[in-house]
């Protein structure tokens, strides 16, 4: 079992819910050293004493805060503690807010939130099940390693995931960086709605499965051909701008080719087996259906369960949802 990087409570109103974070992503870029060039002599950083050049431990190391006239107010880790007694070992909500709500500019990292100790389990599952019953975040802030950090707080299945946020003083206006950005409405008619329809054929779910860090995957496979002496093959050039001119057909030809790679990836199987029937196609719509539900999590099942109206719903398990969502949906084909 993974060690927790942060234990402490969440806190909401008189209630204290114990938990330990929980690292949810890991990087998996390949792992360089640098070198002199021409050489296979190691670049090395050290902690010096720019005045005595003398290497210095990190413990003897102080943060300095520049207050002008080349003067330093200096401060140890503990004088920082300090100024926010008891915060580094609490998450303080302060609001519960509609979870579509948060532009997703605002979130920095993920991590997992598990219960602080079996003892404390059934008070960490009451809060993970009343925000999915209400599908609602909850938005608080947290002191941690001399930082505070606005968090977002969610249930997803059997956990708590909690995201750290950027605050809005540290997300830049796009009007500050970015110049000239075209009035909207500029393009055609025509061209409008080409661009709508290679976006529709190009739709499809969220499955983050299917993605690959392939330039990675293209490093690694470099470095083995070095390895090995091989010739290395330069990838394809990037593509050039697409002319204004040229727009519309090209979105065109890309719409027929989209729409021919979905027809190809969608046609069945040549393999001697007789079609299936209107009965057979149904019950495979129904199958593609359950799964669909199985796979969405209880705050999405509450969401459905209020669009079909299903009573009792806030108080039922996600198995009891799943069965009482399936249950409407075959209702309503039946009546259909």
């Amino acid at each position: 079992m993974a060690r927790p990087i942060w234990t402490g409570a969440i806190t909401f109103g008189l209630v204290s819910v114990p938990v330990a974070m929980y690292s949810a992503t890991h990087e998996h870029e390949v792992d360089f050293h640098q070198f002199e060039k021409g050489t296979t002599d190691r670049i090395r950083y050290r902690r010096v004493n720019e005045r005595t050049g003398k290497g210095v431990d990190f413990d003897d190391i102080v943060k300095g805060a520049d207050v002008g006239g080349g003067d330093y107010v200096m401060l140890e880790q503990d004088e920082l503690d300090s100024v926010a007694p008891g915060r580094s070992r609490s998450l303080e909500i302060d609001r519960f807010v509609e979870l579509d709500t948060i532009d997703p500019l605002y979130y920095q990292k993920t991590y997992w939130l598990g219960p602080g100790s079996s003892d404390t389990a059934k008070v960490y599952g009451l809060l993970r099940d009343a925000m999915a019953d209400s599908g609602r975040a909850a938005v608080g802030t947290l002191v941690m390693r001399g930082k505070e950090y606005l968090t977002a707080i969610r249930a997803d299945g059997d956990l708590l995931v909690m995201q750290t946020m950027f605050f809005a003083d540290e997300v830049r206006d796009p009007k500050d960086q970015i110049d000239d950005l075209p009035r909207r409405n500029a393009a055609k008619p025509a061209e409008r709605h080409m661009a709508k329809q290679l976006i529709d054929s190009m739709s499809g779910r969220w499955r983050p499965a299917d993605f690959r860090d392939t330039y990675t995957d293209r490093v690694k496979d470099l470095i083995k051909a070095k390895k090995a002496g091989k010739e290395v093959t330069p990838a394809a050039a990037a593509p050039e701008p697409t002319a204004a001119s040229d727009l519309f057909e090209i979105l065109r030809r890309s719409v027929e080719a989209a729409s021919s790679r979905r027809k190809s990836s969608t046609a069945p199987k040549s393999s001697g087996r007789a079609k299936k029937t209107p009965a057979k196609n149904a019950k495979a719509s129904e199958k593609s259906n359950q799964e669909d539900i199985a796979e969405m999590t209880k705050g999405d099942l509450l969401k459905l369960a209020r669009d079909l109206d299903i009573a009792g719903r806030s108080t039922m398990s996600r198995p009891e949802l799943t069965k009482a969502v399936r249950a409407a949906q075959r209702r309503g084909r039946r009546a259909a």
